[in-house]
This record gives C-alpha cells, structure tokens and sequence, in this order.
C-alpha cells in the first residue's frame, strides 16, 4: 500500500513515529505543503519561513539518504493532498498532531473531512507528551513522562514511490512575504539543531539556571534549541533522553541544577502547548471572559508603534525590542518584560502586540506563545500578575549598561547613573525629543494604574470561572506546575521557573 507521509512542525527523520509507521506499511511518498494562506496570516514572517525553508533542505538531504526524496508542493492542502492521492494511488495518509493557530486548526479540519469524502485514511500521532481530547488533567503529567520513557526511534529505512518530481523550496519573496531583515538569526536544519544541543550539554549550558535571566548571559546559556523544537527538527524526547543522560554524567554541582532546571523547562513547553490543544480560541478570546471589557480592543495606534519599533523612551524595554527584531530571539525573562510592558505601562490589548511579537520570533510556538502573552496580561484568571518594571528590570539584568547601550546607541552620553532614567539627567534637554524619544508614558503612574486596575478585576472574578478555568488547565497533581492554578488571596510571589520557557 502507498503511504503519503504528510510534514509539517516536524522536519526530520529521527524519533519521527508517523514516519516510523508508514515505513512499516509499504512505500512512502514524504511530502511538505506549502500554503501560501498560512504565510499570510498575521502570526506568519518571512524570518520564520528562511529557518523553515533551511530545515526542509536538510530534511530532503536526509530523506535521500534514508530511501526517498521529499516532495515540496505550494498550493492549498486539500487540493495538493487529493492531486498527489488521486495520481499516486494513495489510500492512507500519515502525519503527526499538530497544535498550531486557529488557521492550521481549521485547515486540518478541511482536510479531514476530504479525507472522510475521498474514502482516504488519515491517521495522526503524537510527537509530545501534548494529548489530544484529553478528558482530564489529573494524569496528564505522569502521561507525559511516560511518553518520554521509551527509546527516541531511529531514522527508518524507506520504500520510495518513484516518478515523482520532488519539487522547488520557494523563497519567501516568491511568497510575497513582507521583507523582513533579521540579521542575526538563527539558521535552521537538523544538523544545526543537534550541534546546539551538542555544545549546550558538553559546555554552554553549565551556568544555565544563573544565567538565562539576562539578555547579556542567556545569549550562550540558553541551548537555543527553541525553533528547533517550534519546526520539528528535534523531538523533546529525544532532548529529554539526551539531557538525561547528561544529568547521569554530572549529578551535582552547577552542571545538575542547570540540567534539572532545562528538564522541568522542558515539561513546562508541553503543559503549555496542552493548553491550546484544550482549548484553540486562546489565541483570539480571554481565557478569563471578564478580561475582555479590561482594555481597548482598538489599541492606542501611536503606542503600539513606539512599542514595535523600540522608541517608548524607557531604554531597557526600547533594547530588547531592538534586540528581537535583529535576532529573532530573547530570553524569558524580557519575553515577559516586553509583552507585560505592552499590556501594563502602555495598557495595550494583548492581540494586536501579541501578533507583532509573534511574527519577530523565530521560535514562534503557538501553544506556548499566546498562553504566555494572556499570562503576561493578566487575563488568564489563574495566575498572579507580574508587572514587569522596564527600569528596575534594567537595572537588575544590564548592572553595567552594556546591552542598553549596544541597542540603544542614542544614548551613548548618558552618565551610567542616568542610562535606565534619562528623563532625571540634567542633559536630558538636548537628548530628549531630537535624538531619543522622551518615555511615552510615566512608568511608575502606569504602574500603580495597571496595578489598581487587574487588582480590581480580580477582586470581582466569579470564582466558579477561575474554577473551572483550573479544573480544564491546570496539572493539579504535579508539583512542577504548582503556579499554573487558582490563586488563593493572599500569595507569595511566584518563583521564575513558571516563565521559564525560552529553551
């Protein structure tokens, strides 16, 4: 029987089971389609598709390797799928479950109900501990674990359907893609992807825990495997198995807290992804229904500009924006500063910066993305608030001034005393409104204003909602998601490991 191996967030050969599965059944036709419509969506960008087109030339060098070769068609997934089905003699398609946005959600539902019409079998499986009609999240964690227990597979052996023309990668301008200059970003691929786990587990990833807070540090600390993992290129399985065996190597010292802290990380990505998967209108919808009346819908257009393009006149928050947008990355901690920045001092509707920061990541996951941006926001219901201060988070992770000032050159005469307050320099004057913008708003009155605000919401929640938002979200039974649930009155701050999720 021929089998149409259908790829999408999984680019590689290695402990892939959809493919592990269609080896087993006869010859395999291993095919990606590019949809035009998805890279048109405001979550989509031309830096995202580069690392993706990257990793489909590696995939296709392996492929060729194992027996096949992959085919690359553009076009609508309904109408490729029933072209390649109909000339090939396809009956059975096999892929892997994927938690992508609300358009990749409603494609896959198209798809399915072709394939019911067409008398074509699709079969879906796992590649994460993320579990599709889950009906409880009592025994989702142990669930988890358990699919990362047995052996990561090996690249099968293929069966290849000949006479097939395996087709261009397009570039992204014959997509039309915006143009979307991101100088430093990461490249894609398989190989790429096993050499940072490579030099994050032998040397890079020592100072891990002590290190991923700061944008100066986290550069190198961080594994850096997060597009990786977004594209599929490595398995979280096999990166858990590999990082075990790691921890068996160094049990103590730095080497075994920075390992166990990328372990719980790691666990932390799929209860987050869970969390789509349970429910896709997080994307779009408060997962606290009161919080949709908590600001504008129709965001302060000035603000989101100043916002998107690093110029709100608070140095820090400007450097990380800055930073982003020539990378394609920044660690957790300023992924948290700069989306609750947006939604606290600038008091922005999550959506629409949501969607700019999505575009500027490489490593956009949705499933990880739009829960953290409605964390971020204070609109989940179930988690205490974190209002990021952009100056005191300056301080704190640039002491000496280094990655303002190397994102933020404007500033360059700015006594050190000054860098994160400029507005409180006596040469503020000749700076201010000519070379740098004065800061946007107060941060100190936008906070407390902020702060009075989500307070009061919460206050006023119906406690039968956040119940009930806790009993479909949160793995009660795990310590290791202790902060992912109903908040009592009173509370202790929660620990960082909750926003730890840039990996």
């Amino acid at each position: 029987m021929n089998v149409l191996v259908w790829f999408k967030r999984d680019l590689r050969i290695h402990d892939h089971p959809a493919l592990s599965l269609a080896a087993g059944l006869g010859p395999v036709l291993p095919v990606y389609v590019v949809e035009p419509e998805l890279w048109m969506q405001p979550d989509a960008s031309a830096r995202q598709w580069e690392f993706l087109a990257e990793s489909l030339a590696d995939l296709r060098a392996a492929l060729a390797g194992a027996g096949a070769r992959l085919v690359v068609r553009t076009g609508d997934a309904v109408e490729v799928l029933a072209g390649l089905c109909r000339r090939h003699r396809i009956a059975r398609i096999v892929s892997h479950e994927e938690t992508g946005n609300l358009w990749t959600f409603a494609r896959d539902r198209r798809v399915a109900a072709w394939a019911r019409g067409a008398g074509i079998e699709w079969v879906e499986l796992p590649q994460s501990g993320v579990v599709r009609r889950l009906a409880s999240r009592d025994a989702w964690s142990a669930g988890r674990d358990a699919f990362m227990a047995p052996p990561a597979l090996p690249a099968p052996a293929l069966r290849a359907i000949e006479g097939v023309e395996p087709g261009p990668i397009p570039t992204a301008r014959a997509l039309k893609l915006a143009p979307d200059p991101c100088p430093h970003r990461q490249l894609g691929g398989r190989t790429r992807g096993l050499d940072l786990l490579d030099s994050f587990l032998s040397r890079r990833g020592e100072p891990y825990r002590t290190a991923m807070s700061s944008p100066l540090t986290a550069e190198r600390a961080c594994s850096r495997l997060s597009p990786h993992f977004a594209f599929g290129t490595l398995s979280i399985r096999e990166v858990v198995q590999a990082t075990a065996i790691r921890q068996a190597e160094r049990p103590g010292g730095r080497w075994g807290g920075a390992l166990a802290s990328f372990q719980s990380r790691l666990a932390w990505r799929d209860h987050f992804v869970q969390k789509l998967e349970d429910e896709p209108e997080i994307e779009t919808r408060c997962l606290h229904r009161a919080a949709e009346t908590l600001r504008p819908r129709d965001p302060d257009a000035a603000r989101v500009a100043a916002w998107e393009a690093g110029e709100t006149g608070l140095p820090f928050l400007d450097a990380c924006i800055r930073y982003l947008r020539a990378t394609g990355w920044l660690n957790f901690r300023m992924r948290s500063m700069v989306m609750a920045a947006a939604s606290y001092h600038l008091w922005l509707d999550w959506r629409a910066t949501g969607a700019i920061l999505a575009r500027r990541f490489t490593d956009y996951e949705p499933g990880i993305h739009w829960p953290q941006v409605q964390m971020q926001s204070g609109t989940t219901g179930i988690n205490t608030p974190r209002i990021y201060n952009p100056v005191k988070q300056g301080l704190d992770q640039d002491p000496t001034g280094a990655f303002t000032r190397a994102w933020v050159p404007e500033l360059a005469g700015v006594p050190d005393a000054f860098l994160q307050t400029p507005w409180a320099w006596e040469g503020a004057g000749t700076l201010l409104g000519h070379r740098y913008p004065a800061p946007i708003v107060d941060p100190a009155a936008a906070q407390r204003a902020a702060r009075e605000a989500i307070f009061g919401l919460r206050r006023t929640s119906d406690r039968a909602e956040i119940a009930a938002i806790v009993t479909r979200h949160a793995s009660r039974a795990d310590p290791r998601f202790v902060n992912d649930r109903s908040p009592p009155r009173r509370r202790r701050p929660e620990p960082a490991g909750q926003l730890s999720l840039d990996l």
